[in-house]
């Protein structure tokens, strides 16, 4: 069964929502900006994470310096899977954020 555009548009939100809390509890200098349903956090060295959602694909899509990565929802999880390898965007959060800004941070809900 297919998201609804308004329930996937929730649930970005709320993945937008967590990840700028998880960075903004961090003490991890990064700048954030939520613009027009993109977040891009900035770090330090100015490489970028970029969240941003595709309303008519229903997924989910983030650029890091490591690629592009595409995801979508699974309900029976309640998580974002990468369409590639099957990696949580929690995880993929995690490993970049690591890569890019030097510091682990945990996603695990994500």
């Amino acid at each position: 069964m297919s998201l609804s555009e308004a329930r996937f548009h929730d649930l970005v939100d709320a993945v937008q929502e967590t990840v700028e809390d998880t960075f903004d509890d961090s003490g991890l200098d990064v700048d954030l900006e939520n613009s027009g349903g993109v977040l891009t956090i900035r770090f330090e060295n100015g490489s970028q994470l970029i969240l941003s959602r595709q309303p008519a694909l229903r997924q989910l899509w983030v650029a890091a310096r490591s690629g592009g990565f595409h995801f979508d929802y699974d309900e029976e999880s309640a998580l974002w899977i990468c369409d590639a390898n099957d990696e949580r965007l929690g995880e993929l959060l995690a490993r970049s954020t690591q890569e890019q800004g030097g510091e682990a941070l945990e996603f695990e809900d994500l």
